[in-house]
């Protein structure tokens, strides 16, 4: 419903020209020269204005002018003062209406231009990711905290490695533009060390030196790192990041903590120890969700965070893409009015045998 709402009014809007003049005329006719009607005329220009290119503007300026002089020679008005100075009423609505009609079509030139290039932006920066990867399905959400913005401070990213399938789930402090260039200093750096390193301890202290260059302490990001290969089993990396949550085959939950918490990615130049990697048994037929804070920290309408434990059995559809769609479908039910913060949500089904 809330996609047919613009263009009804729009249809509003590109009407209530013709609607007001024809108005203004009836109107003017009835009540005769006395009343003083017909400055009115100079809303058919002005309402145009609001929608259209400046020449629509142009023609209902033109009808409106000429409106003005059949009804002021009908009601007799050029024999004084009162039909000139509704003539230059109109005249002078119309050059504003046509003004602020080339205005707005420059600028939604260039908001059509700006969001072209946040297209490809976000093309760059967040890729989809592979529907198969080796033995696992992905699939992925993601919300953004900035009305109509399609990328923020959250990133994720899947790589096939000689070693092993490597993802990451990540969230940079803040908000706006200054995320989203921090969240591709970390992309950046994940997707070329993923293929190099050979374990996951290494990938992450490259990882780390790489962030911490380029941010200069300024910022930092939570991130978890995870590493599935050939022994059923996943090995993951925590820099301050929420648990993941791994569903295993018989409904069960599991949210695996790290032996130790970490320091996020971009404070490990404070002196503290990085983190450890972890394994947890991850086998074929069981589900591995990684995702942001903003998440389960996602509240309703009376306080309560997001259960995403509870919510397990959202996944339970053959499809991986329409069980992450019930699921961010229900996560939006639960919040109560927009998104406070970016929500990033990745699954990975393991679908291999043995």
């Amino acid at each position: 419903m809330t996609d047919q709402k613009p263009p009804s009014s729009l249809t509003v809007l590109s009407w209530m020209p013709v609607v007001v003049m024809a108005v203004v005329a009836f109107a003017d006719v009835v009540a005769g020269p006395g009343v003083g009607f017909l400055p009115l005329v100079s809303l058919g220009p002005a309402f145009s204005g609001l929608v259209g290119g400046w020449r629509r503007t142009a023609v209902f300026g033109l009808v409106a002018l000429v409106l003005c002089v059949a009804l002021g020679l009908y009601d007799g008005l050029f024999e004084e003062r009162r039909g000139f100075t509704a003539l230059a009423s109109v005249a002078g609505v119309t050059g504003v209406g046509l003004a602020a009609a080339v205005m707005r079509s420059r600028r939604e030139g260039e908001l059509a231009s700006v969001r072209s290039i946040a297209e490809v932006a976000q093309r760059v920066l967040l890729r989809p990711v592979p529907l198969t990867a080796g033995p696992l399905q992905a699939a992925v959400s993601y919300t953004s905290a900035v009305a109509e913005a399609r990328i923020g401070g959250d990133l994720y990213e899947v790589v096939a490695s000689p070693h092993g399938i490597r993802v990451i789930v990540g969230d940079v402090q803040g908000k706006g533009l200054a995320a989203v260039e921090t969240a591709a200093v970390v992309l950046g750096a994940f997707r070329e060390a993923a293929h190099d390193e050979p374990d996951l301890a290494g990938l992450g202290e490259r990882l780390e030196r790489s962030v911490a260059r380029e941010l200069e302490g300024e910022k930092f990001v939570t991130a978890i790192l995870a590493e599935i290969g050939a022994h059923h089993e996943a090995v993951f990396l925590n820099y301050g990041h929420p648990a993941p949550m791994v569903v295993r085959r018989n409904g069960t939950v599991d949210f695996p903590q790290p032996p130790a918490y970490a320091l996020p990615l971009g404070l490990g130049a404070h002196g503290s120890e990085g983190p450890k990697p972890y394994r947890v048994d991850f086998a074929p037929g069981e589900q591995l969700l990684l995702y942001t804070d903003g998440v389960t920290e996602a509240r309703d309408e009376d306080g309560r965070f997001y259960p995403v434990g509870e919510r397990a059995h959202l996944l339970k559809d053959p499809d991986a893409h329409r069980a992450m769609e019930a699921l961010r479908a229900d996560l939006a039910q639960h919040a109560a009015g927009p998104p406070h913060d970016d929500a990033a949500m990745l699954l990975l089904r393991y679908h291999g045998h043995g």
